[in-house]
């Protein structure tokens, strides 16, 4: 067991942990931190806490000390300064007509180095920019290429459903999303209607995708044989999170359609899983061609 504390740098980014360094911390408190990158300035999101090393990245940076006033200002100059920076780059990315959008600009508390986050459709070639970057601010540049749904998470919006988006809300890390998910949940595959604001399907696919594969684990496939109350059938549909199951009786010339709840059906033979289908997997393959891919990210 080892004793850490958990950082968060950014509002819904990701928690690092820490060595507390003989630190008592208190959660949402402002403490400065060594991390990779050099010293930072972060928020206190899981107070001290023993925790099994196998779930933990050795060796832990250490805590330096909870934030001063003066710590504070110190970020807040770095966020005025960074928002300058911002209006500088962006004249230059012009100057040397650049096809980038620039997303983000942030100092590093130490001010040793200054980030500029910015999207592409390709690779750019900007050294140039650096010399003219590095020339003004006297510091280390780097530029960092994200994709479309980082630079979602950094500006923040809001969904159809007329929520705050769920990367700026809650989600410290992006998952990867497949249209298998929007096919498993019956919903229509049209990209306008399961594609978030940045392009890419709905994170909001990924949560519900854990109680759909388990209850469709349990539920028969189209054109399954079961047994009902009412006879012998063949699954015309499935209503997976009602669990209810459309069963065709009878024959074609007299037949009768009837819901059943998964209880009252007994699976006599089913077929594969839609999914395992070779066609299946085709259809998928082809549908994804029709989408933006979800980790097209450079």
């Amino acid at each position: 067991m080892q004793e850490i504390i958990g950082v968060r740098f950014k509002k819904v980014g990701k928690v690092y942990f820490f060595d507390p360094n003989g630190i008592t911390a208190e959660k949402g408190k402002s403490i400065i931190v060594e991390t990779a990158r050099g010293i930072e300035l972060g928020e206190v999101v899981i107070t001290n806490r023993m925790m099994q090393e196998d779930k933990i990245v050795n060796p832990l940076k250490k805590a330096i000390r909870l934030a001063t006033p003066e710590d504070e200002k110190i970020f807040a100059e770095n966020e005025r300064k960074a928002s300058e920076a911002y209006k500088v780059c962006e004249k230059k990315i012009l100057e040397h007509q650049l096809d980038m959008k620039l997303v983000d600009v942030e100092y590093t508390f130490d001010g040793s180095k200054l980030l500029f986050y910015f999207t592409a459709d390709g690779r750019i070639d900007f050294r140039d920019l650096v010399k003219d970057l590095a020339a003004i601010y006297r510091t280390r540049i780097e530029l960092r290429q994200i994709g479309v749904r980082d630079e979602v998470k950094m500006l923040g919006g809001y969904g159809i459903c007329g929520r705050e988006l769920c990367c700026c809300n809650h989600l410290s890390d992006l998952n990867p999303v497949s249209i298998k998910m929007a096919k498993e949940q019956g919903l229509s595959l049209n990209p306008t209607k399961i594609s978030g604001v940045c392009g890419r399907l709905m994170c909001c696919l990924k949560h519900e995708q854990e109680v759909y594969e388990e209850k469709l684990s349990r539920l028969p496939s189209v054109g399954a044989l079961v047994k009902t109350p009412d006879g012998k059938g063949t699954v015309e549909d499935v209503e997976v999170l009602r669990e209810m199951v459309k069963v065709r009786i009878g024959d074609k010339d007299e037949s009768v359609q009837k819901f059943y709840p998964l209880a009252d059906i007994k699976i006599l033979k089913d077929n594969k899983r839609k999914d395992d289908d070779i066609e299946n997997l085709k259809e998928l393959k082809n549908l994804e061609e029709g989408f933006k891919r979800d980790d097209d990210i450079i």
